[in-house]
């Protein structure tokens, strides 16, 4: 019985360091998003921090203001949703292989 927590006890210590260890690669995460058709770039790090942003000189027209802050929210949506994916991808991958049971949520 006391080889089966030992056994168990390495098993958690091993996962801890596991998770820690994706957690520093998800906030150097980063993915870019566009909106316009390339009108608006702008790219997000971690958990979407902004860290670029490329307005064309086309879209800077005082009247046109409302179109601007269309492209610039529809382009941080979609990198949003792609920093979303891969952090979804790597907490897959995490936790691969374990037998957790249905709806259980891991702390991170």
């Amino acid at each position: 019985m006391m080889k089966d927590i030992g056994g168990l006890m390495k098993s958690m210590q091993a996962m801890q360091l596991k998770v820690a260890e994706t957690q520093k690669k998800m906030e150097t995460l980063t993915a870019d998003g566009q909106s316009g058709g390339g009108l608006v770039k702008l790219s997000l790090q971690g958990e979407n921090k902004l860290t670029d942003i490329s307005i064309d000189k086309s879209l800077m027209v005082a009247d046109d203001v409302e179109i601007l802050e269309d492209l610039i929210k529809a382009a941080f949506e979609d990198a949003r949703k792609k920093l979303d994916e891969n952090r979804k991808g790597m907490e897959k991958d995490l936790m691969g292989g374990l037998n957790l049971p249905p709806g259980f949520k891991m702390p991170f």
